[in-house]
């Protein structure tokens, strides 16, 4: 397997495999699809290394069966990898009816205390906080205290935060920061989104 080599080595009194196995932080941001789409490639690299998996879906609905969940879940379930448990905090809202119900506000705090209180646990080894970008990006979670946690989250825990917008704290924070720019897209000539590519 090929494996990449890193352009500088800093000087941080590491050695090599601690700084290689050291927990990140990663963003998936910008306008372009795929976001949520890479985290959850992600989750099945760490479910195939045993790692206990906590998904955590800010923004879209309690009630939307996205095919990544079933197959996750069908994953966990099967005793070959690691366990996978998802979280739901929306109600059936997105970034284009941010207006429609704000009560989900409560909704994205509650799910941020409770990945709060599982970092502190060290619960899981990889967190996919899908579309938590936007709680932070609307003022609805403090992007300070989001920081301060991750900075002081203990063990080996990785973190994947998706979503537009993306504070710019956030993005100077992060270890792995991609953003999604779109080229082409089947709506821009009237397509509606698809099963098999959008869930």
């Amino acid at each position: 397997m090929p494996q990449g080599q890193p352009s500088v080595v800093p000087d941080d009194g590491l050695t090599t495999r601690q700084r290689r196995n050291r927990p990140l932080v990663v963003v998936h941001t910008g306008v372009g699809k795929g976001k949520s789409t890479a985290a959850f490639g992600l989750a099945l690299r760490a479910w195939n290394q045993g790692w206990p998996i906590g998904v955590f879906q800010f923004v879209k609905s309690a009630k939307w069966k996205v095919g990544e969940e079933n197959a996750l879940r069908v994953l966990g379930a099967s005793g070959e990898g690691g366990s996978v448990a998802w979280h739901k905090m929306g109600e059936g809202w997105s970034w284009v009816q941010r207006d429609a119900q704000m009560d989900n506000e409560d909704k994205a705090r509650e799910g941020w205390e409770q990945v709060k209180r599982d970092l502190a646990a060290e619960t899981y080894r990889l967190y996919v906080l899908d579309e938590f970008a936007y709680p932070m990006h609307w003022g609805w979670v403090d992007t300070d205290e989001v920081l301060d946690v991750l900075r002081h989250r203990p063990g080996n825990q990785h973190v994947v935060i998706t979503g537009r917008n993306a504070p710019e704290k956030l993005v100077d924070f992060a270890d792995l920061v991609t953003d999604m720019s779109k080229v082409k897209h089947p709506m821009d000539v009237g397509q509606k989104g698809q099963r098999g590519i959008e869930w």
